[in-house]
């Protein structure tokens, strides 16, 4: 008798520890600043703002979140420096076990401008898939399936225009998930893309991963690789280091300075171009950012 099989992860997911171990915590782009709170009546509250360094652009948003947790319904609104407005409506297993409805809506008075995308996910055992409209845009139909079992997952995505009649994009993708490592094939962009990543948990303290990307359509030709680790120095303080084949080096280091109180450094350096003295463009970047959440 077969074991019951685990939900696998969502199409988005998919290559997930690998994505958010070269992705996240390298805050090289600016300074920002992100504080949460939360209220006994289960009403969350986010403030973000940042400010890049190339632009020198000063942006934020506001954003108010109330979840009803025995219902399964959650309503977000959302108001950006840029005056765009979003809502979101969410209901999580209200109708049937596993399945998740979604309305997502944006207003750009500014410009008139206008977005609302119906979703749906579905979760059972060996199951992930999801399916959203976006009524504005075509209309646009996207689907996409993850099948999972014994580690082995296999998934497919496609959008189909609605208007037009045709499908306008897929992909495909191919993974093994084990408790100490994970790889990950994607097929990208029509089948014009191809990724594979790599994820392995070393040790309690070390990972390791890395990520290579060939595009048939870029001019440059070639793979671009990427490869990271992550080292936790205690309980409340990590460093990260990344570097690619085009040189640049990148090195992030969190510490929680308190409960609720975290701060990240971040740093990229274009090793081809230490030696320039007035190198072009933005090659050396460095930045910060601090979190506080009641």
């Amino acid at each position: 008798m077969s074991l019951p099989q685990p939900v696998p992860p969502s199409w988005k997911d998919l290559g997930k520890s690998s994505n958010d171990l070269l992705g996240k915590d390298f805050n090289f782009h600016g300074v920002s600043l992100e504080v949460k709170t939360q209220t006994p009546s289960n009403v969350a509250f986010k403030v973000a703002g940042s400010r890049d360094t190339k632009s020198e652009l000063i942006t934020g948003d506001l954003e108010g979140k109330w979840s009803d947790k025995v219902h399964g319904l959650t309503l977000t609104q959302t108001w950006t420096t840029s005056n765009v407005l979003r809502n979101q409506i969410e209901l999580d297993n209200l109708i049937a076990n596993g399945l998740k409805l979604d309305l997502a809506t944006s207003l750009s008075p500014d410009k008139g401008a206008k977005t609302a995308v119906l979703s749906s996910v579905y979760k059972q055992s060996g199951l992930h898939t999801r399916a959203s409209l976006d009524v504005f845009k075509g209309p646009t139909f996207t689907t996409d399936t993850v099948l999972g079992r014994d580690g082995f997952l296999l998934g497919a995505e496609a959008a189909y225009n609605v208007t037009g009649g045709n499908i306008t994009r897929y992909a495909a993708a191919l993974g093994y998930n084990a408790p100490e490592y994970a790889v990950t094939v994607h097929a990208l962009n029509n089948f014009k893309t191809f990724s594979a990543s790599y994820y392995h948990r070393v040790s309690r303290d070390v990972e390791a991963g890395a990520k290579a990307v060939y595009d048939s359509k870029s001019t440059h030709g070639g793979v671009a690789l990427e490869v990271g680790t992550k080292t936790y120095l205690d309980s409340s303080a990590f460093v990260k280091a990344k570097i690619n084949n085009s040189g640049v080096i990148a090195l992030g280091y969190t510490q929680s300075l308190r409960p609720g109180v975290k701060a990240s450094f971040g740093l990229a350096l274009d090793t081809q171009k230490l030696n320039a003295a007035s190198p072009d463009g933005p090659a050396h970047k460095v930045g910060v950012q601090f979190v506080f959440d009641s």
